[in-house]
């Protein structure tokens, strides 16, 4: 029989908690850990070992799978891990880190001899419940044997970019396609403000763009989490879209890009978080076109 690939997943929030759930599923052994251990417990249900320190969680795994909130929290959680690593384990960085954060983790990755694999996912809650994100991974072909499994667990397609992780073309492309899908969130909560201040029905709106170009699935998805109060539990959570978008935006500066609508939409999530929607759906956003982020009367 073949012998049973054991991942240490780190990092048990909105996407990682899911994430874990489906490796087990697909018959890997699972140790996961999460700085707050009460957010992992539940996945001792699953058949997830719950371990107390990434050490303990990292020690005898083949690979290492990093879901954490940014770059730098990845890169202090590498380094409580150390002491378990070993040599030419397989390390998938999953989390959004941006540009420059990869540079940092690949030079950890070489200073421990890891084979590091740049690999961000597209997609949110549901689609991780249900094991079909888009994995977005660069790394070097000799050893993608020992992730396929992995990706294949938590995705239903791999797209990948290149042989070099550390050149973070994986991460590169994520920026590119989260800044879509930003733009069309914030515009989707400013149509759905619009239509609010001058007394428009939504419905009207939508029946107007109905089967034409502009009629977006996506649309219609985060204006119905507004519109039927539907925005916690969150499938993305307004403060790390606030975080994905200054990435966005500190990516395009520092290859000579003014990115307005970047920059435009993370003011947005960083207005409405501080308007106390930090923890809801990223569709949130929509209240921070009002002040005190509530909708006034329909006039």
């Amino acid at each position: 029989m073949p012998m049973t690939i054991t991942v240490a997943l780190l990092g048990t929030g909105i996407m990682g908690a899911p994430m874990a759930r489906n490796l087990a599923r697909a018959g890997l052994a699972v140790r996961a850990w999460n700085r707050t251990r009460d957010k992992a417990e539940p996945l001792a249900a699953d058949g997830v070992t719950v371990a107390g320190t990434p050490a303990e969680a990292v020690t005898g795994a083949d690979v290492v799978l990093t879901m954490l909130y940014d770059g730098p929290a990845t890169l202090d959680v590498m380094r409580q891990a150390a002491s378990g690593l070993r040599p030419r384990t397989a390390w998938v960085q999953s989390t959004t880190a941006g540009i420059e954060a990869i540079d940092d983790l690949a030079a950890l990755a070489r200073t421990h001899d890891l084979v590091f694999f740049d690999a961000p996912v597209l997609g949110t809650r549901r689609p991780a419940e249900d094991g079909r994100l888009l994995v977005l991974a660069a790394g070097p072909s000799a050893h993608r044997p020992a992730v396929t499994p992995v990706f294949d667990a938590i995705g239903s397609r791999t797209v990948w970019t290149g042989e070099d992780g550390a050149a973070g073309s994986a991460t590169r492309l994520k920026l590119v396609a989260n800044s879509w899908v930003l733009a069309a969130t914030s515009a989707a909560g400013e149509v759905l403000a619009l239509a609010q201040a001058l007394g428009v029905d939504p419905q009207h709106f939508f029946d107007a763009i109905a089967g034409g170009g502009l009629d977006l699935p996506y649309l219609r998805a985060k204006a119905g989490l507004v519109l039927d109060g539907r925005l916690t539990p969150a499938q993305f959570a307004v403060t790390t879209a606030a975080k994905d978008a200054r990435l966005i935006v500190r990516a395009g500066e520092r290859n000579g890009v003014r990115l307005d609508v970047a920059a435009a939409s993370a003011a947005r999530m960083e207005r409405a978080a501080a308007q106390g929607h930090g923890d809801e759906d990223m569709a949130a956003a929509y209240y921070a076109s009002f002040e005190q982020g509530r909708a006034p009367e329909t006039p």
